[in-house]
């Protein structure tokens, strides 16, 4: 089958120059608003006619061009992508880097997102001359602006700092840094204005993404700085819609504190949120109902949350005709997909996503990020799971991006783009 991993992409993304090296982009040189396609991802049956154009930002697209085992790789991404390999293929590394994108969008510095640099940093890279080494990740968001490029320089050694980043649309460089003196934390930037002057400069700090910052550095006075400010608004917003899951059986099974109402990255308050989300909509908790009477073994009427005289909540299952069974019962494959499928079933005001305030939650199309999705699931429960995601990937509600052992399971369950890696 293709990879989509198997060409390298061109323009500013490509790799840098000198393996390994963080070196920022030109200034001021024209950047396509899109880099050659690689061969086509597989993408399982089940579709119908193209979708309407989705307002909605979200990303359609990552780029490694220089990144852990990765070089000029592009990856198309859809309602329902999936990454396929064997060990040491490179799947957590692109959702890696679709998280460390996502954290920057939402303002976090380099030193919170990559804790240890150095491990991204392309085997065998060899330093420049300056003894310089980094790597280099890209996303283009879709949406209302159409297609919104961002490609990222990000300096490892000898210290962490981004040192260039480009966001580009229509053929059109909106935001350029580059780093002008190594002495100074801080890179030159440059973004489009189309007034008096075609560009404005001014320096941004080094530890932070750029894009983010620009709403609080451009005034919006002109057609051109209105045209930067809707194409960062919209990676931005793509970038903050996302909601990195790992469900934890190990810490899902003892009642939790009552009260936070969102759920974390462990699932490990799954009680408390099916406490709030059972009396909050009707409907979708008989969707998830149904879908645990799918995935889980014996008879099942309905998944209650039962508050405890200490203040904790502990959640149940009605097998009916009275009787009742603690989910601390369930094995980890069961507790896996039940928290999979809450995840899929509710939205942003549920999970403990860094959403953007002054967007609705209608606008956004909230992205699930599940590093190791079929761990523990036999296939059924992964069918299941991938036929609610597709299904809801169709509403535009929920997009997921998920690492798998094997992909056989996407057969059957609607349009998923299977992306297969190399070892």
């Amino acid at each position: 089958m293709p990879s989509a991993a198997s060409s390298p992409a061109a323009g500013p993304e490509a790799a840098p120059s000198g393996p390994g090296s963080a070196q920022a982009p030109p200034a001021r040189r024209p950047a396509r608003a899109g880099g050659p396609p690689g061969p086509a991802p597989d993408v399982r049956p089940g579709g119908g006619p193209a979708a309407r154009r989705d307002p909605r930002p979200r990303l359609t697209e990552l780029r490694l061009s220089a990144f852990a085992r990765h070089r000029g790789a592009s990856f198309p991404l859809g309602p329902v992508t999936l990454f396929t390999g064997p060990s040491g293929s490179g799947k957590s590394a692109v959702l890696a880097a679709y998280e460390a994108l996502a954290r920057l969008g939402g303002g976090a510095s380099v030193e919170e997102v990559f804790p240890d640099p150095v491990a991204l940093v392309p085997e065998r890279a060899r330093p420049d001359a300056q003894h310089r080494r980094g790597f280099r990740i890209g996303c283009t968001a879709d949406g209302p602006e159409g297609p919104v490029r961002l490609d990222v320089a990000v300096q490892a050694e000898p210290d962490l700092r981004i040192v260039g980043e480009r966001l580009t649309a229509g053929g059109l460089v909106l935001l350029e840094t580059a780093l002008r003196d190594p002495g100074r934390r801080a890179v030159q930037a440059a973004w489009h204005t189309a007034g008096s002057s075609p560009v404005t400069k001014a320096p941004l700090p080094d530890d932070r993404l750029g894009t983010a910052l620009l709403p609080l550095r451009v005034a919006g006075k002109t057609d051109g700085q209105r045209r930067v400010l809707a194409a960062a608004e919209q990676m931005v917003v793509a970038l903050r819609s996302v909601f990195a899951c790992d469900p934890r059986p190990e810490v899902m099974r003892a009642p939790v504190r009552a009260g936070s109402g969102r759920l974390l990255r462990g699932c490990d308050n799954l009680a408390d949120v099916l406490w709030r989300t059972r009396s909050e909509c009707g409907r979708r908790h008989g969707l998830l109902v149904d879908a645990v009477r799918t995935g889980c073994a014996g008879p099942v009427a309905d998944l209650l949350a039962e508050p405890l005289g200490d203040g904790t909540v502990r959640a149940l299952l009605d097998r009916g005709e009275g009787h009742r069974s603690e989910l601390a019962g369930l094995g980890d494959g069961e507790l896996r997909y039940l928290a999979l499928a809450l995840v899929l079933f509710t939205g942003p005001g549920v999970l403990e996503v860094d959403a953007p305030g002054e967007v609705p939650d209608a606008m956004r199309s909230l992205t699930v990020l599940a590093d190791g999705f079929d761990r523990c699931l036999d296939s059924r429960q992964r069918t299941e799971l991938l036929r609610t995601a597709v299904l809801m990937g169709e509403r535009g509600h929920i997009r997921l991006v998920g690492a798998v052992s094997d992909a056989d399971p996407a057969d059957g369950a609607g349009t998923i783009t299977v992306v297969h890696l190399d070892a």
